[in-house]
């Protein structure tokens, strides 16, 4: 585990491609998928991500490169929703938790988990929130493992279609 460089945006963009999909909703449009990929995930974007004091990006990596990131990001949620739901200030979000596939089980998810936690209170926020969606039981398991729990709902925009996620929160 290691905060992620510059030098990984590239990388970065290419997990995210991978594992984005495997977080969407059954039935997902692909071009959705695709769109949101190219606006929000391209290496680019990374680029921007990973110049902003704002944002924390968290990588594991094994012997075969990236294997799994996550992404805080500073400051009160713009979401009306989230700002009802969350109870703890000042406040961080979780706003990416990705790990490939084939690294599921390995061991790789609940350390890149801990070391965001750490990043986390490094930054002096009190609390951490996420949103999920409210179909991806693995997830939520995960998420509720990791000692968040849920403290409310919010949508998700998905190209056209929205998508019912949870805000969950925990202290750090």
């Amino acid at each position: 585990m290691r905060p992620a460089a510059s030098t990984d945006a590239d990388a970065l963009a290419e997990l995210a491609r991978v594992t984005f999909p495997l977080a969407c909703p059954p039935g997902t449009a692909p071009e959705a998928i695709a769109e949101f990929l190219a606006t929000h995930l391209s290496a680019p974007r990374f680029g921007d991500y990973l110049a902003d004091p704002g944002r924390l990006i968290t990588v594991a990596e094994d012997e075969t490169g990236l294997c799994g990131y996550t992404m805080l990001i500073s400051g009160e949620p713009g979401d009306d929703d989230v700002a009802a739901a969350i109870g703890i200030r000042p406040t961080i979000e979780l706003s990416k938790v990705y790990v490939l596939p084939g690294s599921h089980g390995r061991g790789i998810a609940a350390p890149l988990m801990q070391a965001t936690l750490d990043a986390a209170r490094g930054t002096g926020a009190a609390g951490i929130w996420l949103g999920v969606n409210q179909k991806n039981a693995r997830a939520v398991r995960f998420y509720e493992k990791s000692g968040f729990a849920i403290v409310g709902e919010k949508t998700f925009r998905l190209g056209p279609e929205l998508h019912s996620d949870f805000v969950m929160e925990r202290a750090l």
